[in-house]
């Protein structure tokens, strides 16, 4: 692929940056009514990369592959985030004392436009990893989804933990990016290749020679998958999770809890794409195999014993990244959604965006004693003082937890039903008891909420945006439970790209030795 076709398939991506950096000029406007105009900015810029990309699959004969999908769903999910994170600037006392005249205007002091730009920055990230043929680009895509929201972490909230939590996000951060970076090191020493498609060829001819891949690229692609894992929070990449989310504001807290997370898992489909057709070795299976037991049984696990909601959906994040995880052991599969574990994991990242955005923006959207809801006292007796709210929060943990009508529900079917196929069943019988202790917590949420007294001291936000946002993400939750085939259909034939081959995954169960298989 030359470079001015390379460029074309980005256009969506250039849309981003240039509304990103439209966003840093428009930010340091004196005018408090041009800087108010930055989120506008960055709607446009979403919708605009929205247009692009389904022209692009128009163009394409209506064919969406991976890269597309993840690109769509960014864009709608990234509008959902919008609405839920636009008031994030107004409510840091440095913009309300210069904004109300009580403070000079400090360029370096007013946020707007840098924080809705690392907003878009961040976006942008997830759609080049998306794009991503080559290690040099995956590295670099990965790194612009995560360097924004370090900043956006520290600079959400006017406390020290939201520093301190920046801090802690970022050394952690860097730790994980030399792991992964030092794996793809690996497997350049391995094949002598950074692109995609040739590190497959190299692969293909070490087993034509040896009978499988060399110890040195089994050895970088496992270092990779545990780098990544930080992304998706993970275990053993999983202890900043808890403490980070506590720490960022709520709406900040919503965007760490989708964006990075499909980043990871769209690099970890691509870094498993480098394999040959039909050939895993058991170290990667094992590895994919504990992982995903091992996430979701102690982000469950660690959910039941906190009093903290963010905290709770924290840890409920972990475990969601775990029941993930089962799906990449069945990554390709069979034409059919039920048997292709790319297909199943596309899909659930939109239903796991939709139910945990709703819930955070549920928290976003109310206040208690001045500071943004967190406990379960903050929302005991919801549903007497907002009853809406009350209904969203229970429709975003119902999706959660996995029952039916909601989206929630199709997403575990698929994945567990993809793992079965692929002759998982143990892991399969892991998941749903995870899901099953997962109910203690859901349900202790819905029931703060239906059934706590209410001790009268949370308030509405100001704004109608983030109840809105809540709305929409609960309600397509609901609405996708029922008649969500067409998003299935489209994740089936996403999940057949890039490669379109038919991967068998080694079970536990079998020796541990290296199986190949036809197509």
């Amino acid at each position: 692929m030359n470079m001015a076709e390379k460029i074309a398939g980005v256009w969506p991506e250039i849309a981003l940056l240039l509304g990103a950096a439209l966003c840093l000029l428009v930010g340091l406007a004196r005018s408090v009514a041009i800087r108010r105009f930055t989120g506008w900015i960055a709607a446009a810029s979403l919708l605009v990369a929205g247009w692009i990309v389904a022209a692009q699959v128009c163009n394409a004969g209506g064919v969406i592959g991976l890269t597309p999908y993840i690109k769509l769903a960014v864009v709608a999910v990234g509008l959902i985030l919008l609405m839920v994170a636009a008031a994030v600037p107004v409510q840091l006392k440095m913009t309300r004392d210069i904004e109300a005249g009580r403070e000079p205007f400090e360029p370096g002091l007013v946020i707007r436009g840098e924080f809705f730009a690392f907003f878009l920055f961040s976006l942008t990230g997830v759609m080049l990893t998306a794009d991503a043929s080559d290690l040099v680009w995956l590295f670099l895509a990965l790194e612009l989804t995560s360097l924004p929201t370090y900043v956006m972490v520290a600079t959400s909230r006017d406390r020290v933990e939201a520093q301190e939590s920046g801090v802690k996000y970022f050394f952690l951060g860097a730790m994980a990016a030399a792991v992964f970076l030092y794996g793809f090191a690996l497997i350049y020493g391995a094949t002598g290749q950074t692109s995609f498609s040739l590190i497959v060829d190299a692969a293909n001819q070490q087993i034509a020679a040896q009978g499988r891949i060399s110890p040195l690229l089994t050895t970088g692609i496992v270092l990779s998958l545990l780098g990544v894992a930080f992304k998706i929070a993970a275990v053993p990449m999983h202890f900043y999770a808890a403490d980070v989310y506590q720490g960022a504001t709520t709406a900040v807290t919503a965007f760490l809890a989708f964006v990075p997370k499909t980043a990871g898992f769209v690099a970890l489909i691509a870094l498993l794409g480098l394999l040959p057709d039909g050939y895993v070795p058991p170290a990667i299976t094992w590895l994919l195999w504990i992982m995903a037991a091992l996430t979701m049984t102690v982000g469950n696990v660690l959910g039941l014993m906190q009093s903290n909601v963010k905290r709770v959906l924290a840890y409920s994040s972990i475990a969601h990244s775990g029941y993930m995880l089962v799906g990449l052991l069945a990554l390709h599969g069979s034409g059919d959604a039920l048997g292709n574990g790319t297909a199943a994991i596309l899909f659930y990242l939109v239903a796991y965006g939709l139910a945990t955005i709703g819930a955070f923006a549920v928290l976003g959207s109310l206040q208690a004693r001045g500071e943004e809801a967190e406990t379960f006292d903050d929302i005991s007796g919801l549903v007497r003082t907002h009853p809406v709210l009350a209904g969203v929060m229970l429709l975003s943990v119902l999706s959660l937890l996995g029952l039916p009508p909601m989206i929630g529900f199709l997403g575990k079917i698929y994945l567990f039903g993809s793992a079965i196929q692929h002759g998982f069943v143990g892991l399969v019988v892991i998941a749903v008891l995870n899901s099953a202790v997962s109910a203690v917590y859901y349900l202790r949420i819905a029931s703060a909420c239906f059934f706590g007294d209410s001790e009268g001291h949370t308030v509405s936000t100001p704004g109608i945006s983030r109840p809105l946002a809540a709305g929409i993400a609960a309600v397509a939750a609901l609405i996708l439970g029922f008649a969500g085939g067409r998003l299935v259909s489209t994740a089936r034939d996403a999940g057949g790209f890039p490669t379109g081959r038919n991967d068998v995954v080694t079970t536990p169960s079998q020796p541990p030795a290296a199986t190949t298989a036809s197509r």
